[in-house]
């Protein structure tokens, strides 16, 4: 049976499945979902936990012998299978098919590993396990779905807060859930149950580091290149993640062609400016990004930072956060930088 995150409790108060599988990339929700699976058996009297880190070399006896065992420790246990490869062999196929022929109600047995392709979830041991078990798979959580997970967890923590500020959170945190996380217990700790406006919420993560990806979209906007690039160099060098930046200059370049499109068409800026959701004290910053800043040299910067992307998931021969002033520099001299390719080393 095949499950999603956001249904895993109802499932659990359900029945007791014999066999979980959690496969997927998302370290949040492959945590929390272990978290909450292994504390519900474990109140059931699923009192011992073996735990079996699964690679090419691993003996699949071993998972036999434990599960059909009989423990001096507890009447229930609870087999954990971390699988480093989901490129089972033929020993460890037979064993698992042969297992679920005869499931142990004393026995939960939980696999979990990365992503798992269609292919494998055709093979046999799969379908001998999904036929009694759970199989969860875990995908990344975005756009509304993101902002309702922001709301659960908000009210699981008695966090109150303005709607502006889930979709502040849900802009600066897609694709982190555990930053995401820690975030909002840091908002139950220092606001309690009072109310989070967004201006509250900025000031708070702007504290918390030299330079976060607010200030360098405030910089864009005013034009001023140096203070970005500066800006890239120190985020760099404190680790921030090189996809969240790009995420976020895509945004707001995407954002800046929308308006000026709209604005082209005869719609009035304030009214863009409720649309957007662009808080007064910014007005200024826009007004003077969409007057100096082209639609040509618009789509140029576009085009370049799908480049910039490509190229820093496909090739480690560059300096990604290099490439992004390339982006940054591009929308206020367009004609200049699009002379020059990216990959400079493969065009001489």
């Amino acid at each position: 049976m095949r499950i999603y995150h956001n249904q895993l409790s109802n499932t659990l108060n359900k029945s007791l499945a014999p066999v979980w599988m959690i496969f997927g990339d998302e370290p949040w929700q492959k945590l929390n979902s272990l978290q909450q699976i292994k504390q519900h058996y474990l109140q059931q009297g699923f009192d011992e936990v073996i735990q079996l880190t699964v690679d090419d070399k691993f003996d699949w006896s071993l998972v036999a012998q434990e599960y059909q065992a009989l423990s001096l420790f507890a009447s229930r246990r609870i087999i954990e299978l971390d699988l480093m490869t989901l490129k089972l062999n033929e020993t460890a196929a037979k064993i698992l098919v042969d297992l679920m022929a005869s499931p142990s109600p004393d026995v939960l047995l939980l696999l979990h590993g990365d992503k798992i392709d269609a292919a494998t979830q055709k093979r046999k041991w799969f379908k001998a396990l999904d036929k009694d078990g759970v199989f969860l798979p875990l995908y990344d959580i975005e756009g509304k779905h993101l902002q309702q997970w922001i709301q659960k967890q908000a009210r699981q923590y008695q966090v109150n807060m303005l709607p502006d500020v889930v979709f502040l959170l849900a802009e600066l945190f897609e694709g982190n859930l555990n930053a995401l996380d820690q975030e909002l217990q840091k908002f139950a700790i220092l606001f309690g149950q009072q109310l989070i406006t967004a201006e509250q919420a900025q000031q708070l993560l702007i504290k918390q580091a030299k330079f976060n990806p607010f200030q360098i979209i405030d910089a864009l906007l005013l034009g001023d290149i140096t203070k970005c690039i500066n800006m890239l160099d120190q985020l760099q060098h404190d680790g921030t993640p090189f996809q969240q930046l790009v995420w976020f200059i895509h945004k707001e370049i995407k954002q800046l062609a929308d308006m000026q499109e709209k604005m082209q068409s005869g719609q009035d800026f304030t009214n863009l400016c409720k649309e957007y959701r662009i808080w007064d004290k910014r007005k200024p910053m826009y007004q003077k990004a969409l007057s100096n800043i082209s639609p040509s040299n618009l789509a140029i910067a576009q085009a370049r930072l799908a480049d910039t992307d490509l190229i820093s998931k496909t090739s480690s021969d560059f300096n990604p956060f290099i490439l992004l002033s390339d982006t940054i520099i591009t929308l206020y001299h367009g004609q200049l930088t699009q002379q020059f390719a990216l990959d400079y080393e493969f065009n001489h």
